[in-house]
């Protein structure tokens, strides 16, 4: 137990005196990925300290028996690995409405609330370019479609002109 308290306070310690590099005041581009087919979404960043961002995605995604619009706010803590790499988590809440298929070919549409949260990594590189990688657990709440009350697991890859 005594281990276990001294790992939990070392890295809260390590985290809370990281010196974070200087992120950008706005990012503008794209982010690819989706959990159930292939998705894109405008993503914007903005920062708001030294090291907190928001992020905002809207997004357009088609799967097998569905397509559909998303809108995700995040909110971001940035921390720095080395030089350009940054690792960065935060939560967030969104809204989704999709049309889709049932088992029987019959056509619906629905619409539901998201909360999300978002675990990545990103280089900056020396021009104003970023990339990223993010896995966001997506937790679906009300409609009456089929696969909107689910966890879903987002995987992106962000690519976004710094400015």
């Amino acid at each position: 137990m005594k281990k276990v308290i001294l790992i939990a306070v070392a890295f809260v310690a390590f985290t809370s005196v990281m010196q974070g590099q200087e992120i950008s005041k706005n990012a503008i581009g794209l982010r690819l990925g989706d959990s159930d087919g292939f998705g894109a979404s405008i993503s914007y960043q903005r920062a708001i300290m030294e090291n907190n961002r928001l992020e905002f995605n809207f997004g357009w995604s088609d799967g097998k028996n569905y397509d559909g619009v998303k809108l995700i706010g995040l909110y971001q803590w940035l921390w720095n690995i080395d030089g350009g790499f940054n690792w960065y988590t935060g939560p967030g809440i969104g809204f989704a409405s999709n049309r889709y298929k049932d088992y029987y070919g019959h056509k619906h549409s629905d619409g539901f609330v998201i909360l999300t949260g978002t675990v990545g990594i990103e280089y900056s590189f020396d021009f104003p370019l970023l990339l990223s990688l993010d896995v966001r657990p997506e937790l679906g709440f009300g409609g009456s479609a089929y696969d909107n009350n689910d966890l879903d697991f987002d995987l992106g890859l962000g690519v976004r002109y710094q400015f």
